[in-house]
């Protein structure tokens, strides 16, 4: 018998204890480990924000669906990870054994990085639910008295597309309130030009992303450095192509939400031959991390090095069909080594992105996602709206009924030329 310990009840988290559930053996335990009794469906955030959804919508308690897949399930989070000694130690003191172990706890949030930055500072966040139950009573109070808003994502930022979505939702939720007029939008990024989304861009994302915030009327500061905020306003320092300081700027702000850079969980920060300076999990082509072969990795903890320099760092994104390939790949190759073979199945790092405008929509298909890619495509109409919404339901159920590829969305994907394995 083999003990698999996963680390995360995500998005990444899950969809994993489901697939190893189903490649392991009869007599292999697979345990999850998380700080948080739930499972969140970070994607609809956004719509939390602004009150379009209730945390309830969005959240299920992890514990009774995985423990109908025989999975049990420990609600107390990692303070440490020991790869030397196959252990997790928990924040509760307990030591829990493992065979292998897969990373899945997605990012630490680093808000502390800028000044001010974030719900504990100045500016509201929508990276976890909590975050967004908070940005939601705060978007209560101001629209009660609007002003300026600031939104965007900080230097080192990696996941651009809520910044996106939150400013258009924003902007299509004061339209209904008939307030827009009253509320001057200026979007902040590290990115070196709109629509960049940190993977160098897709399609022509540049053009009509830039189309879409001026019909909104969306001003934008790109190859920005926020410097710190303060109660009201923030302080951006603009680049040129070189790096160089080219203006300062003293953004007036009444609501503000501001992406912040991802480091690695204090559980695994600086474990030599484990994580990167960020504290993101290395690994080779299998999921595997060189060092601890026995140790795996899925999602946004994971170490991806940026797709190319820009005068401002950004980051690569890990999207949501990316995760589940490498969480495919894994399963298999755990699987493999279970049998006394060693592992080969490589995820493709396919992306497909749904970003939500309101009332329209965005959409991106990259494969790979990082390039050079074999299709590069971004369309923009309501039809993607109207999908999002669609697939917020289906991966909920998905994760109550754990099953994390039926037949059909295996076939559908498939003639798009869509898979997990390469």
């Amino acid at each position: 018998m083999a003990h698999i310990v996963i680390l995360g009840a995500g998005i990444g988290g899950m969809t994993m204890a489901y697939e190893m559930r189903e490649q392991a053996r009869t007599e292999d335990k697979v345990t999850v480990i998380s700080n948080l009794p739930y499972f969140q469906f970070t994607p609809s955030n956004p719509w939390v924000g602004v009150n379009w959804r209730r945390r309830d919508d969005i959240t299920l308690p992890a514990a009774p669906y995985l423990n109908k897949k025989n999975i049990d399930f420990i609600a107390v989070g990692a303070a440490r990870v020991h790869p030397e000694r196959n252990q997790v130690e928990l924040t509760d003191g307990r030591i829990v054994d493992y065979d292998f172990l897969i990373i899945a706890t997605g990012p630490k949030l680093a808000f502390d990085e800028v000044p001010g930055l974030g719900p504990e500072g100045h500016t509201q966040s929508v990276c976890v639910v909590e975050h967004a139950v908070a940005a939601g009573r705060a978007w209560d109070d101001f629209v009660k008295n609007p002003g300026p808003i600031v939104v965007g994502a900080v230097q080192g930022a990696s996941c651009y597309g809520p910044a996106y979505e939150f400013a258009m939702i924003m902007d299509t939720d004061l339209k209904r309130r008939k307030i827009r007029d009253r509320v001057p939008m200026t979007y902040v990024t590290a990115e070196p030009y709109i629509g960049h989304l940190g993977l160098g861009g897709v399609g022509d994302s540049k053009g009509m992303l830039e189309s879409a915030m001026r019909d909104r009327h969306i001003k934008w500061i790109c190859n920005a450095k926020v410097t710190k905020v303060e109660a009201g306003k923030m302080f951006v320092a603009e680049h040129n192509d070189r790096g160089e300081v080219i203006k300062e700027h003293e953004l007036p702000f009444a609501y503000s939400m501001m992406l912040p850079a991802f480091k690695g969980i204090d559980a695994v920060f600086g474990i030599e031959g484990l994580t990167n300076p960020r504290g993101f999990i290395t690994i080779d082509a299998f999921q595997r991390n060189p060092k601890y072969p026995n140790v795996y990795a899925v999602g946004v903890c994971v170490a991806i090095p940026p797709v190319e320099v820009t005068p401002v760092p950004t980051g690569t994104p890990k999207t949501g069909y990316m995760i589940e390939s490498m969480v495919t790949a894994t399963a298999h190759n755990i699987r493999a080594v279970l049998d006394g073979r060693e592992p080969v199945e490589k995820a493709t790092w396919n992306a497909i992105c749904l970003a939500d405008f309101g009332d329209t929509g965005a959409a991106f298909v990259a494969l790979p996602q990082i390039p050079p890619r074999n299709v590069n495509w971004f369309k923009e109409g309501k039809w993607v709206h109207l999908a999002k919404i669609g697939f917020e339901k289906y991966f909920i159920r998905k994760m109550k009924k754990g099953s994390t590829e039926p037949l059909y969305e295996k076939y559908v994907l498939g003639l798009l030329g869509l898979k997990k394995l390469k």
